[in-house]
Order: C-alpha cells, then structure tokens, then sequence
C-alpha cells in the first residue's frame, strides 16, 4: 500500500493552516503540552518562526501589537494552567481594544480531562463569550481532521463585525494524532457596508445641527477609510476628535483635528463636546475613557443627538440609545459617509476652526524643572522618522505622549500608535518589541512607567534575542506607582500607602541584556542621548529620573495636596 503524503501530525498541519492564513511571525512561550507544533514550527521554519517570549503575558501582548499593526489576528501560544492565565492579560487588552487575535492553549489529553490532571483548566468557563468577557468564541479542538475548520472559524470570528481574540484550546494527545485534512483557503472578514436609508438621516441630521462633533475609534480601519474620513470631515467641514488611544486614526496636523478624547482630556475638548448638539460615533465603542466616566455623554440618553456607527451589531444600544445607529465595517463607514453630499455653506465654520486652535494651545505647556517631558516628547518627534511606532502601557507618564505626539494618520505610515485601552500595565515593552520585529525598517519607541516597565522588562531579552535593531524604550522613574498616588493624594491626604516603589538601576538592567543605555537628569541631556540612541544600530533603554512632584502633564502632587487642604479647609 502506498502511503498518504499529504498525511503528518495534527501539530504540523496547524503550523500549515497559520502560513495558509498568511501568518509568518507567532509570539509564545515553549510549553510540553503543545510540542507537536513546536515541531511544526522547525519543519516549516523557513515560511514561519516562532518567537519564544519570557513570559506569557508579554507573549500575549506582543500578539495584540501584531494584530493592530496588520489588522489580521495576532498568534499566540501558551501552555496549560499557568501559561494560559499569564496569557489572559494579553487577551482582555485584545478585547476591550477590539483588536483580531487567536489565542492557542495546550490542554490536557483526552483520556485525562475533568480529573483535575497536571495544570487542567476549563477554558470554555475561564475564558468563556460574553460581551464582558475574555474572547469572541473559546473551542477545543477534539478531532485532528477538524483543525482546518476550526482554525479557519478561529480567523473569521476574530476579524468579522466587532473584531476580538478567540482561544482554541489543543489537548495533547490530539496534536500528536495523524491526519491527512488539506489546510482552507485563507480567510477574509464578511464586511457589512451601511444601509442607503441610513445614509440619508445621516444627511438630515447635520443638515440639522449648528455644532457637531466626529469622535472616531475602534479598529478595523485601513489607509483608504481614513483618507475617506478626512475627505469626509474636509467636505462636511467637521471637527475631528479621536477616541480614548486611537490617535493615529486621524493625522494630527490636519486643520479639522481637534484632538484626543481620553483620559486627561484638554478641558477645552470635553467642553466642546458637551456642548455639541450632534455627536457622530464611527467606530469607538464610546466607553468609560472616551466618554469621562460617561459624563460627555450621559448614557442612556445623551443630552447631544448621537449618530453610533459601529461593525458590531451587538455593541449599538448596548449602552447608548443613539438617535441613529448603523451597523457597518470601518473599511466601508467612512466611504459610505463621504458620498453625502455638503450644501453650499455650513454654519459651524467657525466652531471647526476654534476647535483646532484649542488642540495647538493645548500643546503648549508651562516649562518644568530639571527635567521637562513636554519637551521631551517634543524631541523625540522632531528626530524620529515619520514613520516611528509609539507604544506605552498604562500610567500618568503617558499623558504626556498622548497630549504632546501628534500622529501622522494611518493612511500615511500604517498604525503608529500602540496602546491599550483596557488600562493594561506592561503593555508597552512587549509592543515595542513586537513592533521592531515585525517591522524592522521602522523605528519604535516606547515610552514606561517605573512601575509598568517592570511588569514585563524581561522582554528586552526577547528582543535582543531576535536582533531587533531600531528599538528605543524610554522609562520614566519617579519611585511611584503615580496614577495611584495621584488619587491618594486626592482623595486620602498625608495617607500614602503602599505606592512608593524602590528601583533597580534602569540603565545597568539593560546592559544586562545586551542593551546599549543612558541615564537622563535634566532636559539638556536628553536630545544628544536620544539622537545618539537613533544613530547605534543597537536596542537603546534611556532612564529618565523625573521628580514624584512632577505627577501628571496638567499638575503636581504639590498642588493637589494643597487643593485638598482647601476643601479640608472650606
């Protein structure tokens, strides 16, 4: 009997079904429980490679980085137990920033399943859908001639209506199993396009309005629905502002800007929407952050009209009830809008303008000593390419990159803009990383908390070991855990409690892994350090020592000890 040629181990075939996705790069960490496919991966390793992280939540965040950045799911892969609940991190930024990901876990074998074996976890019930969940969809592959389809669903699922992470568990014995299934075709998301009638109100209600407001967010986007979105707000003369860490949407310098909607809002900003009699949504999910605690816009009735354009049927009327809601893809929204033809003259000219003159004084702050990050974010924009991809993860010091950094626009360098929404710390290093490798004629910068940077510094091995080149990590130490501080004392005077941190020497850390570094005291030294940083060809971590005082891009902490003090007071 002749033999199957076409017929290989369960884990090798789902090695062919990722490069039949057009999937070259997966980020994980190695586990015993999925070895089959890390066979796979050097059976294949000239169509794909396999990045081996030092944790699992860099690993994870290193993958949603992949799926903003090429709008396809990022891979992941994760061992049993405590793999999986490391990688859990990753995946609830994947979808509260409603970013294409699937998520792979090695599971139990078969014959060892509900006994409580060796790191056995029930995913369907960790992980399990719901639209406060962890994932789109969870499943277990059981039958290897099924991979194909399961994978195939795995991609559909993440990139159709509100894009998301899906897991698929691989119980052990399944991957090591033989199968002779073909790989599908790769997969393409069914793209919902808004209804002509629609359309139309659309029309009527800005014919109607005197001062509306475009607030636009989400993922899903690609260079031609952003170019379509600014010929729209060109045409319709409308300001622009973009949701909570979805700044590169909109390029920046564009006249009809008006800047971000986020947490430290411009003042000026969230008055202006207030005031807004028609708020246009297209794409943001309009949460917490973007709204001020839902405070811009009052759920479930705004005060303002509310036009919500989202891709996913399930997110419209969930919290707001908008006047009008369209169900439509990003790819397709703002191609529909820029049909609507303008009248002649429009009557907020003049709101437009002032809108963006509010967002250039918002650039200008008040000099800080010894060590001033508006001018430090500033520097960096000036030296760094075009093209350069800013990434950070949660905290006060990334105040200062979102009201400072004006981004290009992703139809003019792809996404430069890599953060997430969920609040998640540790974000930003794996980002970066990610980032230079998969791009590696791009620069990437990322900017860390003291506190945040150590959540997943380890990375920084990753990416020696892959030879990122063009990767600068920039970490702000103040010895704080600072947006905590800042609420303690604002809310519980003279009673800090646990939010002072001690600190390793950044810069000696980095040498440690194979990293050139600097050390950053004052502003004067900060321009010669990062130029010199651009020009190395070599992984740079700058460490930037900012006084506690200096808390926020708005405020100090001795400011609001003394606004406290006055309440106490009155």
């Amino acid at each position: 009997m002749t033999a199957n040629p076409s017929r290989r181990l369960a884990g090798h075939a789902l090695v062919e079904a990722l490069v039949a996705q057009g999937v070259d790069t997966v980020f994980g960490v190695p586990g015993e429980s999925f070895l089959a496919v890390l066979d796979g991966f050097h059976e294949h390793r000239d169509k794909i490679r396999f990045i081996a992280c030092r944790q699992e939540g860099g690993a994870a965040f290193m993958a949603e980085a992949q799926g903003k950045l090429s709008g396809r799911p990022g891979i992941c892969f994760a061992t049993r137990g405590p793999g999986a609940t490391n990688a859990s991190i990753g995946l609830h930024t994947a979808f509260q920033d409603s970013t294409p990901m699937v998520l792979f876990i090695g599971q139990v074998a078969s014959d060892q399943r509900d006994r409580e074996a060796f790191q056995e976890v029930d995913y369907r019930q960790m992980l399990g859908p719901g639209t406060l969940g962890f994932a789109k969809w969870v499943g277990e592959i059981q039958d290897p001639n099924r991979l194909p389809e399961y994978v195939a669903r795995a991609f559909h699922t993440a990139m159709q209506g509100r894009p998301g992470p899906v897991v698929l568990t691989l119980p052990e014995d399944m991957l090591t199993s033989p199968t002779d299934a073909p790989v599908l075709p790769r997969a393409e998301p069914a793209l919902a396009w808004p209804a002509p009638g629609a359309l139309r109100e659309v029309r009527t209600m800005l014919l109607a309005a005197q001062r509306p407001f475009v607030i636009v967010g989400g993922s899903g986007w690609d260079a031609a629905a952003c170019e379509a979105l600014q010929r729209f707000a060109e045409s319709w003369k409308l300001p622009v502002g973009c949701a909570f860490r979805f700044q590169d949407l909109m390029d920046n310098r564009h006249p009809n800007y008006a800047g971000d909607v986020g947490i430290g809002i411009n003042p000026k900003l969230a008055t202006r929407i207030a005031e807004a009699d028609l708020v246009i949504a297209v794409g943001a999910r309009l949460g917490e952050m973007t709204t001020g605690g839902y405070s811009l816009l009052a759920p479930p009735r705004p005060a303002q009209k509310l036009i919500h354009i989202h891709a996913g049927a399930e997110e419209l009327g969930r919290v707001y009830a908008a006047d009008l809601m369209l169900q439509s893809a990003m790819a397709y929204a703002a191609k529909a809008l820029e049909t609507l033809t303008p009248p002649p003259s429009l009557p907020w000219d003049a709101w437009t303008a002032s809108a963006h003159a509010d967002y250039e004084a918002n650039l200008v702050g008040q000099e800080v000593e010894p060590l001033d990050m508006a001018v430090v974010v500033k520097t960096i924009q000036r030296l760094a390419p075009p093209d350069t991809v800013y990434t950070n993860g949660a905290g006060n010091y990334s105040g200062w990159l979102h009201r400072y950094c004006r981004y290009p626009g992703l139809q003019h360098h792809g996404r430069t803009q890599l953060a997430p929404t969920s609040g998640a710390m540790g974000y930003g290093v794996p980002a970066a990383v990610a980032a230079s490798l998969l791009y590696p004629d791009r620069t990437a910068v990322n900017i860390a908390g003291d506190g945040d940077f150590l959540m997943t510094g380890q990375e920084l091995a990753t990416a020696t070991q892959y030879g990122a080149t063009r990767l600068i990590s920039i970490v702000v130490d103040n010895g704080t855990y600072g947006t905590i501080r800042m609420h303690q004392e604002r809310e519980y005077p003279a009673r800090v409690s646990g939010t002072d941190l001690f600190n390793p020497d950044f810069a000696a850390l980095a040498r440690a892994y194979g990293w050139r570094s600097d050390t950053v005291v004052n502003t004067g030294q900060f321009e010669p350090a990062f130029a010199a940083a651009l020009q190395s060809g070599r992984p740079t971590l700058l460490h930037l020592k900012l006084p506690a005082d200096v808390i926020t891009s708005r405020t100090t902490l001795a400011a609001i000890r003394a606004g406290a003090q006055a309440r106490r007071a009155g």
